[in-house]
């Protein structure tokens, strides 16, 4: 136990990936039930606590983070706990920015780097699922002001469910194509227009950065020689 906490203290960005990762293949086995809320609830919140420590980690830590997470905590719970649905919208606009907030943090924090190390690399994977979930909330959002402004497949007439908009989220972040959910209002459309645009440069400065740092060694060393 102590060589985990050990681990997690030292490369948070670990820890947010496995919760994340408990969090895609948990929710839809959930049901409607108060224990699933607060399983549900649970690991939402040890999401933004890590969002909060990770923030805490790189460049932009400042009061706006803090205030943007605490606030996405309280706005998160009301909304569980209260059943207060009135606060939902609220609650998705402020946990899309305190995710997107940190994913700009992340990148900060491997750009000012000059070697590779294994947080940065846990962190190159956190912040583009960061990116993702952050999308994902503004689609919730979105739905919340608009209903049927994103679409499925199957049951058009339903609102998407938080899996099928993270999955929605993901396909348009790495451009595969995968178009069985989509948003068909302009506004949606322009979200994802911005998110496809985000995930190329996220790949693109990210791993040219990973790479140039791990020859960044090498290159040192034959001008030394």
């Amino acid at each position: 136990m102590n060589t985990l906490f050990h681990f997690l203290r030292r490369t948070p960005s670990a820890g947010l990936l496995i919760v994340q990762l408990l969090i895609i293949l948990t929710v839809p086995l959930l049901t409607h039930s108060l224990a699933a809320q607060a399983v549900s609830w649970s690991l939402s919140a040890l999401a933004l606590i890590l969002v909060a420590v990770i923030i805490r980690q790189t460049p932009v830590f400042n009061a706006v983070g803090l205030v943007l997470v605490v606030l996405a905590l309280a706005l998160n719970a009301v909304v569980v706990w209260f059943g207060a649905n009135g606060f939902a919208l609220a609650a998705n606009l402020v946990e899309g920015v305190a995710y997107l907030y940190a994913a700009v943090g992340v990148v900060m924090y491997i750009m000012q780097d000059h070697f590779v190390t294994r947080d940065e690399l846990y962190a190159a994977a956190a912040g583009f699922t960061l990116m993702a979930w952050g999308f994902a909330f503004f689609y919730s959002a979105l739905q919340l002001v608009f209903p049927h402004s994103i679409i499925a497949a199957v049951n058009n007439d339903a609102p998407r469910s938080w899996i099928e908009l993270l999955f929605m989220s993901f396909s348009a972040q790495t451009n595969t194509g995968l178009g069985d959910v989509i948003a068909v209002h302009p506004l949606g459309r322009a979200v994802s227009a911005v998110q496809m645009f985000c995930g190329v440069m996220y790949v693109v400065l990210i791993v040219s950065r990973l790479v140039g740092m791990s020859l960044s060694p090498r290159d040192s060393k034959s001008k030394s020689k």
